[in-house]
């Protein structure tokens, strides 16, 4: 092997570039490929009349280091990131019902928003807080792992707490219906933002697209230090070769030492299709069950009177709405998001267009004209995350392969944060495979 390896990334998203980005501070050659013309994988940037629009709106949380460093590493300023501490705040109930996290130090932060929170009873409030103490208790370890449904039920939830807080925290961060959805992962991501530290459990609203927010400018460090970012470049298949990889795809026909597959988890058994060794973990992969993700865009002939830049919706389709006006987008656009399968799968776009609408004059008042409505549908958006769900490692079977991706096991569901730590433990376990550690300069 050469003391510089080369090292092939498959995939144009946070995984792929957080890869390529540690792999370049370690010394390697990186050639990233991207089937597509627009960087961002499943978290990308989409044009639509002159707007860049989100194929999803995504919401990144101050726990997420690992997406903040790299950030910070390809010399994304901080003022990209409208910070808010944590607010759900549903305006259409009657009363409204807001929980805020107050401005202490933690754990002061969440005892104080309970205990100020609107709209909720004390048994309301007095059933959250058993539910975190019981958490603490047990170090945040539910065993065995169930779903949240049977969690919340154990611990006496009240209804309206867990329609109003932890379903749509709970769909939100993990795509999955509480029904089904893994109580252990709930529990680490509970853990990681409202447990801990008060900045932990801020929102962190991008400003720019999520294309602009990360993958373009990696891809722009990246070029700066002689690496190479191909778009538009689909590889069909990965190949062994006498002393390495090539990949199907390469019009360079290079031989790489180490590759790191990047996509979509869906896409991984095309690609090594010939590699006998994986077959096992393709087998893995495929058990893996999807959840969709709806988001839709309205734009509107003039501002809306949002009381947050993000609320929540209750009793319909919609589960947030964001006021992009107040994050860099145009004055009267607005987000619309439906996590998970559900209801609203089953009725047309146009449908479900005027059941958001109806939806958001019932919460915001009289709206302006609707100037154009785009409804955009994921259908694998993540995979489903199921109690005791055995996902793959970074490490596979064949050696000088690698998986990089936010199904990859972690202690988080499918977030952009998974995403980046699994990108960022491939990079390193090839750098210290060839004897290389990341240098710690921009």
């Amino acid at each position: 092997m050469s003391l510089q390896p080369q090292v092939a990334v498959i995939g144009g998203g946070y995984a792929g570039f957080s890869a390529a980005v540690t792999l370049a501070r370690g010394g390697a050659r990186v050639t990233l490929f991207e089937s597509s013309r627009t960087l961002g994988g499943r978290a990308r940037v989409v044009d639509k009349n002159d707007y860049a629009i989100d194929n999803g709106q995504h919401i990144l949380l101050g726990a997420y280091a690992e997406t903040l460093r790299m950030l910070r590493l390809v010399g994304v300023k901080p003022g990209v990131l409208e910070t808010r501490r944590l607010a759900l705040v549903y305006p259409g109930l009657a009363p409204p019902c807001e929980l805020r996290a107050a401005p202490l130090p933690a754990p002061l932060h969440l005892a104080i928003g309970l205990l100020r929170a609107k709209g909720l009873g004390w048994g309301d409030k007095l059933a959250m807080a058993r539910l975190m103490r019981r958490l603490k208790r047990d170090r945040f370890r539910v065993e065995p792992d169930r779903p949240v449904a049977a969690l919340l039920k154990e611990t006496a939830q009240t209804d309206k707490l867990s329609r109003l807080i932890w379903e749509p925290l709970c769909v939100a961060a993990l795509n999955t219906p509480i029904a089904t959805a893994s109580a252990q992962v709930f529990a680490n991501v509970l853990r990681d933002s409202l447990a801990a530290g008060a900045s932990a459990s801020d929102l962190l609203l991008p400003k720019v697209d999520l294309s602009e927010l990360f993958p373009v400018p990696a891809s722009r460090w990246l070029a700066m230090r002689g690496h190479t970012v191909r778009t538009a470049e689909p590889i069909k298949a990965i190949e062994r070769i006498e002393g390495g990889y090539r990949l199907d795809g390469d019009p360079w026909n290079t031989c790489f030492d180490h590759v790191v597959i990047a996509t979509a988890p869906y896409h991984v058994a095309a690609l090594v299709e010939s590699l006998p060794a994986m077959a096992g973990l393709v087998e893995q992969i495929g058990q893996l069950k999807h959840e969709p993700i709806v988001t839709a865009w309205l734009a509107f002939d003039g501002p809306l009177n949002f009381p947050e830049p993000m609320i929540g919706l209750n009793g319909g389709y919609g589960q947030w709405a964001f006021d992009r006006s107040v994050l860099g987008g145009p004055e009267g656009l607005v987000g619309v998001v439906i996590s998970a399968s559900g209801a609203h799968q089953d009725i047309s776009k146009e449908a479900l267009e005027i059941a958001l609408l109806e939806e958001l004059q019932a919460v915001l008042g009289p709206l302006p004209a609707l100037n154009w409505a785009q409804i955009i549908t994921e259908k694998r958006a993540t995979f489903a995350c199921t109690p005791g769900l055995r996902r793959p490692g970074t490490l596979t079977p064949e050696a000088g392969l690698w998986l990089a991706g936010d199904y990859v096991a972690s202690d988080y569901p499918a977030t952009i944060e998974s995403a980046v730590q699994s990108g960022v433990i491939a990079g390193r376990s090839i750098l210290k495979r060839c004897g290389l550690k990341e240098q710690f300069f921009q």
